[in-house]
């Protein structure tokens, strides 16, 4: 890890949550310090670098002189522009990520880029500290970070990173699986990911753990799919979110799929594996969410114990269809002609997927092949 030369403006990473959308992005470190991940394509090639504390409070007083001047231009009903233009501000790209924040409502935060917690206690302090000071009507300040690293952190400083201001973190579980997180160079075992979120979760700090349907292929599903809500039912995190594994051509496993060395699970294996892990969750109270495009169930958004068979009856109802209406939904579900099960009764709908089948050549037997194809736009 190395430490940055002079200050060059105003910085945002490639990536956030979905749920981040409206979040300010400050950057805090660059790229991800593991970044040995097989499913993920994101920083490879690219070198991890910790930012200088004080080149990301430059960051945020940059960025705060450009919501104020967004903000007094609103309320003198001039363009944002000529605000820009009067204020001297020059760094476009504090003005864009500010425009954003402004628009968003300036909710929240989000700290870049994979894994913001490696950095000294002390100085995410300062930062967090820095960020209320500079807009304290942001309700939520959250990161991403890896449970190695938070299994190394000490308790009493992940309550003052909390009492500063920290209070949601994400947490790419992936898996609970040992053997899948192995083969797939998590760079974690099971006990780490467990000990990592019971430790956020006294902290005070809200946890997103993310899981991924598919990661442990044809052979592992089951294992992927119990384990997982095993280890998750022992850390009760605030929010359970589903991310679908998919094939990036820049990803590794892609590779090996290639190669033949990684079998990818179809569609309906996959909603088996799904189905398994949601009758496997128990005891815990989390907020499930089905929240992003990869996924093909969005129906899948509840809170546990009450709405379990809520999020379980579309899977169930999906496996119970005859393979031609498995197919039309799929392709449906896949190219946003079809959002729900029932949308198959809708005559419109079902003519969107038909003609889409068709322009694919898509059948039950070539299903999977020609939903990999149009996943590619999305990955």
């Amino acid at each position: 890890m190395k430490k940055d030369q002079p200050y060059k403006g105003f910085e945002q990473g490639p990536i956030r949550p979905p749920s981040e959308a409206e979040s300010l992005l400050i950057r805090i470190t660059r790229n991800c310090p593991w970044n040995r991940c097989t499913f993920c394509p994101v920083y490879k090639g690219s070198q991890f670098s910790l930012r200088p504390v004080e080149h990301v409070l430059r960051d945020i007083d940059t960025v705060k002189q450009c919501v104020e001047a967004i903000v007094e231009a609103h309320q003198k009903g001039v363009s944002p522009s000529s605000a820009l233009e009067k204020s001297g501000i020059t760094d476009l790209n504090a003005y864009h990520g500010a425009y954003q924040f402004v628009a968003g409502g300036m909710q929240s935060i989000f700290l870049q880029d994979g894994n913001s917690l490696i950095i000294k206690p002390e100085e995410l302090i300062r930062i967090l500290q820095h960020l209320k000071q500079s807009f304290p009507t942001v309700k939520r300040i959250t990161s991403y970070a890896r449970s190695h690293t938070i299994a190394r952190i000490k308790d009493a400083h992940l309550k003052e990173m909390a009492d500063a201001g920290l209070n949601r973190i994400h947490i790419g579980m992936e898996s609970g699986s040992d053997t899948v997180l192995k083969r797939v160079k998590k760079g974690s075992d099971k006990a780490t990911q467990i000990l990592a979120g019971q430790k956020v979760k006294r902290a005070g700090i809200q946890l997103s753990e993310y899981y991924m349907p598919g990661l442990g292929g044809k052979d592992l599903w089951e294992e992927n799919g119990r384990e997982t809500a095993d280890a998750l039912n022992q850390i009760n995190p605030d929010f359970i979110r589903l991310r679908t594994l998919a094939l990036p051509s820049a990803a590794p496993l892609t590779t090996e799929f290639r190669n033949g060395n990684f079998q990818k699970m179809g569609e309906i294996d996959t909603a088996k594996e799904l189905l398994l892990f949601l009758q496997s969750l128990d005891g815990i109270t989390s907020t499930v969410r089905s929240d992003h495009v990869l996924n093909l169930f969005q129906e899948v958004d509840g809170v546990l114990p009450d709405d379990k068979q809520k999020m379980i009856k579309p899977i169930e109802d999906f496996l119970a269809l005859d393979p031609q209406e498995q197919l039309l939904y799929c392709i449906g579900r896949r190219t946003h002609r079809i959002s729900r099960i029932e949308d198959l009764n809708n005559p419109l709908s079902r003519n969107y997927a038909q003609q889409i089948c068709q322009q694919f050549g898509a059948t039950v037997d070539n299903m999977d092949e020609v939903i990999d194809t149009i996943m590619q736009r999305f990955i």
